[in-house]
């Protein structure tokens, strides 16, 4: 009889752990069309509007599906020259997902010779992720914290979240 009036408990329990963990999202670059070459009339602006349009996080991924083309994530200085001899990532297999590991901005650009002058670049802004301390004396202005290649401490601060949800739980449990 006992299990039966702890059931509940902890299907809430489980249900309750969602709202802890730090849910990522995965992003299909440019829709419908996919990594493509704009048209003229889309415009030199295309993707860069269409990264303008969602907010990315730490620990989200961007998917680039495309035909006969590549993807290189590269420097600034490199995006803006539209050419990279050693990019930082290079995929030419039609169907690549990139993790967005760290806050900051990342460059894309295409590999095919042209496509970036005509347009087939973006740059993607990557938001911090709020940590459990953040509050009183966090600078969120600091330039240090800016196109930085260390982690935010994402997996840490949701694993510290969800084991502490899972004690509450357990705890609750247990009066019973």
């Amino acid at each position: 009889m006992a299990s039966i009036s702890r059931a509940p408990l902890l299907i809430l329990l489980l249900f309750s752990l969602n709202f802890f963990t730090v849910m990522s999202v995965e992003f299909l670059v440019g829709e419908e069309h996919g990594w493509a070459l704009p048209s003229s009339k889309e415009g030199d602006q295309r993707y860069n509007e269409w990264a303008s349009k969602h907010r990315f996080k730490v620990g989200d991924t961007i998917h680039f599906k495309y035909q006969k083309d590549s993807i290189m994530v590269v420097t600034e200085e490199e995006y803006n020259k539209c050419h990279s001899s050693h990019p930082i990532l290079f995929s030419n297999n039609g169907d690549t997902i990139v993790s967005l590991d760290r806050p900051g901005l990342f460059f894309f650009i295409s590999g095919v010779t042209g496509h970036c002058e005509r347009g087939q670049k973006m740059i993607i802004k990557v938001l911090e992720l709020p940590s459990p301390d953040s509050g009183a004396g966090h600078n969120s202005t600091d330039p240090s914290n800016n196109n930085s290649s260390s982690s935010s401490g994402a997996d840490s601060s949701s694993g510290v979240l969800q084991m502490a949800a899972l004690t509450v739980g357990l705890f609750i449990v247990s009066l019973f």
